[in-house]
């Protein structure tokens, strides 16, 4: 490939090995005769052209069957309890996403410098449908809508998530149920939060915080077959006992401290596959500390560090029952360091590529 010098006599640029860049007959020719013609034209910039998730290819959502994974978005956040904005996660992980895009386009193969790992990001094909129809005052159509585009996704591919609020994970559970060819599901949910409340006299039986209750509720899952990690700050009176009847899995704050993030997700990701035939992540930013990402609209102190939210990914990125991941309750204007949706956005770069690319 050769760089460009400057224009010729008659306008048209000039290769450094002297000759001019072809630019006879259509004129549409041009740009792809300048870019085969220049060096690093074809280098795509994390900030310049489309916002695809890690600058996928832009399909379809019935054209995704011969890539790993299908990103859609739900710009969706009308079942939250505490702080709106989740609706703007979606766009903001996006946007994130092309600094490691960049990274890997630019540099090829790679060294992860935190695990040692050799990792080619060719090896992961990536392709993003944009975001699923929204009805901001209509959460049962809303739902609809992630079922129905969840199931599509499902039958060709691994669908991936972005959120939007936590009450969207379970339709699109529902989705992957009812698209995949998966009897029984496993959950892991990262969250600070339980989301099992079943209803509330205030928001009812549909929000953000009766997510897991309902997706309890689906056929083909079950308490026993759902695990927490990072659970923290206050549940009901009798949140243990419910846990121990029900056979959910609760790893809390104390647990990460005490045992160490490793040996915990570990412990979790193997109790949520155990019986099941693929697991669903989901992964809550306000499982990470609110000092670290305070992007989100209920935020809780005493979470995740960057580092064990990091380890989280590399674990399950290990694991081969996951069947469909999402990354929820990124609300980037509580955030003007953009912090947040980078690193929700380098954690699902961190779990693809040890799914697909190490």
């Amino acid at each position: 490939m050769t760089d460009p010098t400057g224009p010729d006599a008659d306008g048209d640029p000039i290769a450094t090995d002297g000759d001019p860049i072809a630019t006879d007959g259509d004129p549409i020719d041009r740009a792809a005769a300048f870019t085969a013609a220049t060096t690093g034209a074809d280098v795509e910039l994390a900030y310049a052209g489309r916002e695809t998730f890690l600058k996928g290819d832009p399909r379809a959502i019935d054209d995704v069957a011969d890539v790993d994974v299908a990103v859609y978005g739900v710009p969706y956040d009308g079942a939250v309890s505490n702080r709106p904005g989740a609706r703007y996660g979606p766009t903001a992980i996006r946007r994130a996403s092309g600094w490691w895009a960049y990274l890997s386009d630019y540099k090829g193969a790679l060294t992860n410098v935190q695990t040692g790992a050799q990792v080619d990001f060719d090896d992961l094909a990536v392709a993003d449908v944009g975001d699923v129809p929204v009805f901001p005052m209509d959460a049962e159509t809303t739902a609809a809508s992630i079922t129905a585009h969840a199931a599509t996704l499902a039958t060709q591919t691994m669908p991936v998530m972005l959120g939007g609020d936590h009450y969207c994970t379970y339709p699109a559970v529902r989705g992957l149920l009812e698209g995949s060819e998966y009897e029984r599901v496993g959950l892991l949910q990262i969250d600070a939060h339980s989301d099992t409340v079943s209803e509330s006299p205030v928001f009812g039986t549909d929000f953000h915080g009766s997510s897991t209750a309902r997706i309890a509720d689906l056929p083909g899952v079950d308490y026993a077959s759902i695990s927490q990690v990072g659970i923290r700050g206050y549940e009901s009176p009798e949140f243990f006992e419910f846990a121990d009847e029900r056979g959910l899995s609760v790893y809390t704050m104390r647990d990460v401290y005490d045992r160490g993030i490793q040996r915990v997700v570990s412990e979790a990701i193997a109790s949520a596959a155990a019986d099941t035939d693929a697991v669903y992540v989901t992964f809550d930013i306000d499982a990470v500390d609110p000092g670290v990402a305070p992007g989100t609209g209920t935020p809780t102190p005493g979470g995740l560090t960057a580092h064990q939210a990091l380890e989280v990914m590399r674990v399950v990125g290990g694991h081969d029952a996951v069947g469909a991941v999402d990354l929820m309750e990124v609300a980037p204007q509580y955030d003007p360091t953009e912090g947040t949706e980078r690193l929700a956005s380098y954690l699902l770069v961190s779990l693809l590529e040890g799914l697909f690319a190490r």
